[in-house]
């Protein structure tokens, strides 16, 4: 049941996926025009060219924030089972942290926390 149960979900997903992008392409005209491409952001003109180079900081400081977040995702189910699972929960979760902690004190190390 569990490989079989994953293949089946993943055709699903690509089927209803390439349905839905057929069914839009079918059912939508298509009138290109030069003000629909133009790139819009809260209705106000562009000025200049919107390529724009943003501080590498910012994504830098998104990434840190993303393997955090997704380190509490991982937390959940850890308390749902701790106390079935006993001892080996908790040094299974001390090595999780231990990791994480050793990936902060290297962000820390290479300024990557530092705003601006």
């Amino acid at each position: 049941m569990g490989s079989a149960s994953l293949i089946v979900l993943i055709i699903a997903a690509v089927a209803f996926s390439a349905i839905g992008i057929a069914v839009a392409k079918i059912l939508t005209k298509s009138k290109p025009n030069p003000v629909k491409g133009q790139p819009y952001e809260c209705g106000i003109p562009t000025e200049g060219s919107p390529w724009n180079q943003f501080n590498v900081g910012y994504y830098l400081f998104a990434l840190i924030f993303l393997i955090f977040d997704v380190e509490l995702i991982f937390l959940y189910p850890w308390a749902v089972v701790v106390k079935e699972v006993g001892i080996t929960a908790l040094v299974e979760i001390i090595v999780f942290f231990f990791i994480l902690f050793m990936g902060f004190l290297y962000a820390h190390k290479t300024g990557a926390l530092k705003w601006m």
